[in-house]
């Protein structure tokens, strides 16, 4: 193992975009290239892990490098490599403002470096010369902002193939749909079995600056109501339910868009079964570890089972596959809708399947709950707390399904199994996170699951 290798082993399960955490390496393997030889020195490395258990991730590190020590850049600190008669350390590139500047004079020149491909998309000048600030909420990919101007995110795990972000925002481009940030360029670097597809590196948006977060705003507005004793809903100054609305029908444009530029067929009775199939295998697997879900899972399994036997009309095509409060921003025209890569833990070839626009609607669906209830789990005996809150989540959720209904193709209002299940299967899996990583926070979707297997 090289000093490289082995200090990213000690530096790397520390990171918050790491997803292998808690599982033991057997090997690592890494090889890397120089991207920009000015100061400081950037680097580029594909580290390879295989663990014990025998599966394996390849991960994207850059690296910025010093002859000295820098202070300011302590939090960044990687690790020192002896070279000669000096040491050269190492520090994590994406905070290490002096080194982003040539992600973007790369893609200006639509460079190839290495095995890597730099593609800009040609619709809108990328800046040049301006640092990059790191965005320090992401989890499992690293994002900079460029002055007021782009985003750059660096998806961290590779895998062969197109990213779906990339592949959808480029897709979209050509609907001037106005609910999504416009692709600048994106980046790809070759696998080094040549038999595989190019994996992508990073893609770079237009910056949508004073936006404000789905999440923040909606959150904000359920503590306006727990702070009027007497007030409902529909009656305080915080309401959410036209933003609700209308996001809706920007989630029913995008899906509509969607359709039309990418490809999208009638679901068969064997899509219908596999996906119930899927759910209560999720389902069994939940049960040992989330003990509290066994008083639903027989409703639950009667809901899976009605799916299978649907002869509910869907249309599989792409989706978002991640949809949530989260992932959207208000600007002062509307809505727009963030990160369609899927959820980052699944296969790269699983998110890129078709499925159905229920999907979404029911992430959405489920983050209206959350946003209600997060602030019960410090106060779960508090009926009046509890009751405002599913006030506030019927209605924020209705305003969403009529938005959503008013502007395509789908009514998500009426009585669909098939809407029943995804909300089923997605509290199924916050149980399990939540039991694993936030145990007081368990009661949230469990509740959503006795209204959603009494159903079944």
């Amino acid at each position: 193992m090289s000093a490289l290798a082995d200090i990213l082993r000690e530096w790397m399960p520390h990171q918050r975009w790491f997803g292998g955490k808690g599982r033991e390496w057997a090997a690592v393997e890494e090889e890397g290239f120089f991207l920009d030889r000015s100061g400081p020195v950037l680097s580029v490395h594909r580290v390879h892990i295989t663990y014990a258990d025998g599966g394996g991730d390849t991960y994207l590190v850059p690296l910025s490098w010093r002859d000295h020590v820098v202070e300011e850049l302590s939090s960044a600190f990687v690790g020192a490599v002896s070279g000669g008669d000096r040491e050269n350390y190492a520090y994590d590139a994406m905070r290490d403002r002096d080194a982003t500047p040539p992600w973007l004079e790369h893609l200006i020149a639509a460079d190839t470096v290495g095995p890597m491909h730099f593609h800009p998309a040609g619709v809108a000048p990328i800046p040049e010369g301006v640092p990059g600030d790191i965005v320090s909420t992401e989890q499992s990919n690293t994002s900079l902002v460029y002055g007021q101007e782009a985003i750059f995110k660096l998806f961290r795990r590779l895998e062969p193939g197109l990213n779906p972000d990339v592949e959808i925002h480029a897709a979209l481009r050509e609907t001037g749909n106005v609910h999504i940030a416009p692709l600048l360029g994106h980046i790809e670097i070759l696998d080094r079995d040549p038999s595989h597809d190019p994996a992508t590196v990073a893609m770079l948006q237009t910056f949508v600056p004073n936006a404000s977060d789905g999440w923040r705003l909606a959150t904000a507005s359920v503590r306006d109501l727990y702070a009027e004793g007497d007030l409902h809903a529909d009656e305080v100054g915080g309401d959410f339910a036209a933003d609700s609305e209308r996001l809706g029908a920007a989630t029913a444009s995008v899906h509509t868009d969607l359709a039309r530029v990418l490809p999208t067929e009638p679901a068969d009775r064997a899509w219908f079964a596999a996906a119930a199939q899927e759910m209560t295998g999720r389902l069994e697997a939940a049960l040992p570890a989330v003990p509290q879900l066994e008083e639903h899972a027989e409703g639950l399994r009667r809901l899976y089972a009605r799916l299978a036997d649907s002869d509910e009309p869907v249309h599989r095509q792409r989706v978002h596959g991640d949809l949530h409060l989260g992932q959207v921003l208000r600007t002062a025209t509307g809505w727009i809708i963030l990160d369609f890569e899927g959820e980052p833990a699944r296969p790269l070839a699983a998110r890129r399947q078709l499925d159905s626009p229920m999907r979404d609607v029911a992430g959405m669906l489920r983050s209206f709950d959350y946003a209600a209830r997060h602030m019960l789990v410090e106060q779960p005996e508090d009926t009046q707390r509890a009751y405002r809150a599913h006030e506030w989540a019927e209605r924020n959720r209705s305003a969403f399904c009529a938005g959503y209904s008013a502007a395509g193709a789908l009514d998500p209002c009426a009585d669909s199994p098939v809407l029943r299940a995804f909300e089923a299967d997605k509290a199924v899996y916050e149980c399990l996170y939540e039991a694993r990583n936030r145990p007081h926070w368990l009661m949230i979707p469990l509740q959503s699951l006795s209204r959603l297997a009494a159903a079944g």
